[in-house]
Order: C-alpha cells, then structure tokens, then sequence
C-alpha cells in the first residue's frame, strides 16, 4: 500500500452473471441440460463430478470447460451449444434479473465520466439475450465476450486490454477497474495490471477464494463500486498494490482455447 490516491479510474471493466446479473442457478441447470444431451446420466457420479468442475471454473469461458470436460472437439461444440440454448430458454422465460443497485452503479459511474464495459464468458448471442432481456443494450459503451477478443476468456487478461484498446478510454492499465464474483475475474483483472480488481459477494465464490486469486477489494455487490473507487482517488487516500498477484498461468492444452 502507499499514502498517496492511485490515478483516476477511467476504464471500469465488469463482469455480468453472478456481478451485475443475478444467476439464479442458471448456469448449473444448462449445464444439466446440454450434459445430458451429451449422455451424462443425471444424479449419477460422474454428472456430479462434472458439475463440481462447472462451479469451480465459474466466470471462465463455457467452450473451455466443455472441452476440459468432454475432451473431443465436437462433443465440446455440441455440449456448449446445447448449453447456449438453454441458458438463452431460461433468460426467455423471465429468469434473469439484474443485481440490485447494479444499473444504478453503472449509470452513476458513466454520469462521472468514466467508461463502462461488460464483459462475460457466454457466447455473444447469450449475452445479446441477457442484454435484451435486462433492456441493457444501451446501458454502457461496449460489451466483450471471449469470441470479441480472439477466442480466450478468463483467467487471461485479453477481455480486460481488449476493453482498453477498443475503447481508449484510458491511457494504461493504471487507471482500470475490474469487478467480478469469481477468482478467474480477479485472476483476469491482476494478469491485465488493473489498478483495482474488487471482487463481490452476489455470486459464484467467496471473500477467501476471491482474496486467494488476487482481489484487492472485496465489496457485498457491485453496487458499493463506485463509493468505492471514489475513497481510492480521494487525495491522501491508501491506493491499492498493483503489483501482480501470485497466478500461475493455465497448464492444460484444452485451457489455451479459451
């Protein structure tokens, strides 16, 4: 830590389900559903084994988790487009809300000048969906999915420099914001150097493993951020350390797509 307010946080890169929209569980029961499409018999071991997996790896791209899972290229696609379809059914019949005080958070951070991305690990069109459901598409400047950026979702960092460099909002990774509910948001945030990654307790992991994967603040929900980043810039204010946190980097070949 220093005594001295870190630079003014221009960029604010979020992510959505479990951050800024609540999950319900909606991820766990697509899963449910495209697995078994895949011939993974619910309530047996392996189904449970498999979903264990699915939360632990929660905020990072669904087409890498089906290809760790599933291993063959095509049962991975099939698997995630199943899955795609039926998170898209389940946004479609209502069940998909935002976080409360989220759309006022972001409206506050925009009204002070700051830029605002979503970004998330689904496939675009189930962010579409999730964008038109809220009535959000005209809510922030630019939203990223894994597909924008190349391919790679969390926990590497290209959606969080992605959003600097379509953007230019900011003039480096010192003056960035990351908020997330999951380590692989806190893991994205710190490889990217974001001078602040808070991680928030409305979804898919807790305050000891967003701490463990590198958050430098932990908030009750997105809707503290801007409070937040406002004590950070105020003059004589403790800025967080920015120096990387310890992440070592994915080791598996069916990572490296994400």
């Amino acid at each position: 830590m220093t005594d001295t307010a870190m630079n003014r946080i221009k960029l604010v890169v979020l992510d959505m389900a479990g951050t800024t929209v609540a999950d319900g569980g909606l991820v766990e029961q697509a899963f449910g559903a495209a697995a078994q499409r895949l011939g993974v018999e619910p309530g047996s071991a392996d189904h449970a084994a498999k979903l264990d997996y699915v939360r632990a790896t929660m905020g990072e791209s669904k087409i890498s988790v089906f290809r760790h899972l599933f291993g063959d290229e095509d049962a991975a696609q099939r698997g995630n487009t199943a899955f795609e379809a039926a998170y898209a059914e389940l946004v479609d019949a209502g069940r998909c809300a935002p976080i409360p005080g989220a759309r006022e958070a972001i409206e506050r951070l925009r009204g002070e000048g700051r830029t605002v991305v979503l970004s998330t690990g689904f496939a675009r069109t189930t962010q579409d969906a999730i964008l038109a459901a809220l009535g959000w598409r005209d809510l922030v400047e630019l939203t990223l999915c894994p597909a924008d950026v190349g391919g790679r979702g969390r926990p590497y960092p290209d959606m969080v420099l992605g959003a600097l460099l379509r953007t230019g909002a900011a003039d480096g990774v010192q003056e960035i914001a990351v908020a997330g509910d999951t380590s692989y948001d806190m893991l994205s945030g710190r490889r990217a150097g974001a001078a602040v990654v808070a991680g928030v307790l409305t979804g898919a992991h807790d305050a000891v493993a967003l701490g463990e994967a590198g958050a430098t603040q932990i908030l009750g929900s997105i809707a503290g951020l801007p409070d937040l980043l406002g004590r950070l810039e105020r003059p004589g204010a403790s800025a967080p350390d920015s120096a990387p946190a310890p992440a070592p980097a994915p080791a598996t070949a069916a990572e490296a797509g994400r």
